[in-house]
């Protein structure tokens, strides 16, 4: 079947001169994309080579629809003896073998939520010319990019993000990306995404007490650990598409950071492997997706296991969502408590799943070297151990 080429398709107004040269990692080939205008791919009969994926990649029709384990936060908010330890049970059973559960009662202002998803839908029928000043610049985690076509020639997602950083501990900085990037009238844009990264932040740290028990460390193990740590929060917009069955939103991936929590709406596009094979994930109202990321697999030494999942699109409606990846300090060492490293075979240590790596070298990695997979901790520890022995 032939495709048009992404180039003619792709290019926005000539007047606007917002051309960008992508090249991919493995390949010297680069080609001259200007941003992702959904509109004009939506009059195309067919959608460019560039998005088309692999026949072994792309969605079956019907899936099977998994049974997301839900896990009630209320129990464990309350503080009960009882209930922070069935709750923590109902954590470690999620994340020894799919590492991906529902929160319900988790305690985020469902208006600041609300808002949130509302304001990522005005950030994106923005003009071109205007995300585009908040451009992703070649390494960086943050800024705007259409398909990421920024990296990437070829099984490129059908989608665009804009994604941020929230410090914690600092004020307003996200109000000031915001009109450093786009202007001062995009300030209470900036002051809705800092208020949702405020109510994130609560969750994420409660989240991360209960990993704590679940492991048997405790509540104050790892919320000391990231208690100086940071997020990303990527906002994500995934058009209608004409020809679905041929390409992704996302591909298929384990998150490389620590913890993502997941706010969408309610059209459905998320699919996880689970048991052997792709499975649906149908939207629950009011609640929550949390998945562990190949970081936090690593400060498990390998027990909890990284979400594999991607993301498809459909003909008939547009999704939105909202991640925000929770990470350490970049210079923090992600080692494993020395809890999890005792009490192997005849009263020894347990090997180590991972070697000791910092989250910016992890970036750096997944930013600039290498195509986030299913395999990309995998491939990092592999490339750190190889490095060691020369």
């Amino acid at each position: 079947m032939e495709y048009s080429s992404p180039t003619s398709l792709l290019l926005s107004p000539a007047t606007l001169d917002l051309n960008i040269k992508t090249k991919t990692h493995c390949s010297n080939t680069s080609s001259t994309i200007a941003g992702f205008n959904p509109s004009l791919l939506w009059e195309q009969p067919k959608i460019p080579q560039a998005f088309v994926w692999p026949h072994s990649d792309r969605s079956q029709d019907q899936l099977q629809e998994l049974q997301v384990p839900v896990v009630d936060l209320e129990g464990f908010f309350d503080g009960e003896d009882a209930s922070v330890a069935a709750t923590a049970e109902a954590v470690r059973a999620a994340c020894t073998t799919y590492g991906f559960f529902y929160v319900i009662n988790h305690r985020v202002d469902a208006d600041v939520s609300v808002n949130a998803l509302r304001t990522a839908e005005e950030l994106f029928k923005l003009p071109l010319s205007t995300k585009l000043r908040a451009r992703r610049r070649p390494g960086s985690a943050f800024g705007y990019v259409g398909a990421h076509a920024d990296r990437f020639a070829s099984k490129l997602p059908w989608k665009e993000t804009f994604s941020f950083g929230y410090d914690y501990g600092v004020n307003d900085g996200v109000v000031e990306y915001f009109t450093s990037k786009l202007g001062e009238e995009y300030k209470s844009m900036g002051r809705v995404f800092e208020g949702y990264c405020e109510e994130m932040k609560a969750l994420s740290m409660a989240i991360e007490e209960l990993l704590g028990v679940s492991l048997g460390l405790g509540r104050e193990e790892y919320r000391e650990y990231f208690q100086d740590g940071s997020c990303i929060v990527r906002c994500n917009n995934y058009p209608a598409c004409q020809e679905p069955e041929m390409t992704l939103g996302t591909g298929p991936h384990c998150d490389p950071t620590a913890i993502t929590i997941l706010h969408q709406d309610q059209v459905g596009g998320l699919q996880v492997f689970a048991d052997g094979k792709w499975q649906a994930v149908r939207p629950v109202p009011d609640a929550l997706v949390v998945n562990i990321g190949d970081t936090f697999m690593a400060l498990s030494n390998g027990r909890y296991k990284s979400c594999l999942h991607r993301a498809v699109v459909n003909r008939e409606r547009e999704r939105r969502s909202l991640a925000f990846f929770v990470c350490p300090r970049g210079d923090k060492v992600v080692r494993p408590p020395r809890a999890l490293l005792v009490g192997g075979d005849g009263g020894g240590d347990v090997p180590r799943a991972f070697p000791d790596f910092t989250w910016m070298e992890l970036l750096e990695f997944t930013q600039t070297q290498y195509r986030a997979d299913a395999s990309t901790l995998e491939s990092f520890a592999r490339r750190r151990l190889l490095s060691s022995s020369t």
